[in-house]
């Protein structure tokens, strides 16, 4: 089969096209045949190379997750046969292939006639937009605050956002195509985070703070993200798009604001049944067309550097396929 890996750190043509042995699934796992593969931004951090302890430091040869759509073509030892055939979609460690594997237990039943732009996000984006802002706490009426809100997850939060009842909703992004983008999908204000005065943007249209945040990005936008939050404000941290997620001083804390970290490993482990929800109920929502995504490049897997230049180029507006 087909591969792409990396066995250097580096820019987007360290990315190597490859033949290797189709894998086998092991206990608990599936193998997927991919009809498409949803590109993850974060493996651009990865593949650039980062210090033995960041979060963004992967040992090489380097591996690239992806969010596949595809039929479940083998079972492992554990797994019930009834998945034989089945169109799902899973999360994969070696995701960049004709043939991978996933967890059986995070596969998410796709229906055939579901595009696999939607379908592509199921496995992961979706789950964890609807879980961090559950985190947050968001309850009706509330006024949220998405950052990076036209990536892969952040555009799936301003529509979640919404449906669970969220009075006012205000999106970051860095560009007038994404703003407007963001404006179609519901967001009541938008705002370009590379505006000097954005974090006045966000008072203007928040005076009274803003109930819940969820941040992607680190650094400087924590900071600033903090300081907009209401009293009983809590900010919801789930990446880092910027560098290391960086740190708040505790004095920011005593305005009764409140920051938690959000992983979706760490849900899945200590929240299985809770987990395994999300994923039906975001099936549910894309099925009944609550929620839409927008794909903005199909690309043969052969391409996969492109998708990494689009990526780190920040031009996209929602999911990157790659077609085995």
């Amino acid at each position: 089969m087909r591969r792409i890996r990396y066995y250097e750190y580096g820019g987007p043509e360290v990315l190597t096209p490859e033949e290797a042995d189709t894998p086998t699934p092991g206990p608990g796992q599936v193998l997927l045949r991919a009809e498409a593969i949803g590109a993850n931004f974060v493996d651009t951090r990865f593949r650039r190379g980062a210090p033995a302890g960041s979060v963004f430091h992967r040992p090489l040869p380097g591996v690239l997750t992806g969010d596949v759509v595809g039929t479940v073509e083998a079972v492992g030892p554990d797994v019930t046969g009834d998945l034989l055939g089945q169109r799902v979609a899973g999360l994969a460690l070696d995701a960049f292939a004709e043939f991978s594997i996933a967890d059986a237990a995070w596969l998410a039943r796709v229906p055939a006639w579901l595009d696999a732009g939607a379908a592509s996000m199921l496995p992961m984006a979706a789950p964890v937009a609807l879980a961090a802002l559950r985190t947050g706490r968001t309850a009706p009426g509330e006024t949220v605050l998405v950052h990076a809100a036209a990536g892969g997850i952040g555009h799936l939060a301003v529509q979640l956002a919404r449906l669970l009842g969220a009075g006012t909703v205000i999106a970051t992004a860095g560009s007038a195509d994404k703003l407007d983008f963001l404006k179609s999908l519901g967001a009541d204000v938008t705002v370009d985070y590379t505006a000097p005065d954005w974090p006045e943007q966000v008072r203007a249209a928040a005076p009274q703070g803003v109930d819940v945040v969820l941040d992607s990005v680190g650094g400087e936008v924590l900071q600033r993200s903090l300081e907009l939050a209401a009293p009983l404000g809590r900010v919801v941290v789930y990446g880092a798009a910027d560098g290391e997620p960086g740190s708040v001083p505790v004095a920011r804390l005593f305005g009764l604001r409140t920051i938690v970290g959000f992983s979706l490993i760490a849900w899945r482990t200590v929240r299985p049944e809770p987990a395994r929800r999300d994923i039906e109920e975001c099936v549910e929502h894309f099925t009944a067309g609550r929620l839409r995504t927008a794909v903005h490049a199909r690309l043969p897997l052969a391409e996969a550097a492109t998708a990494h230049r689009i990526m780190e180029d920040r031009s996209h507006l929602g999911r990157i396929l790659l077609l085995p």
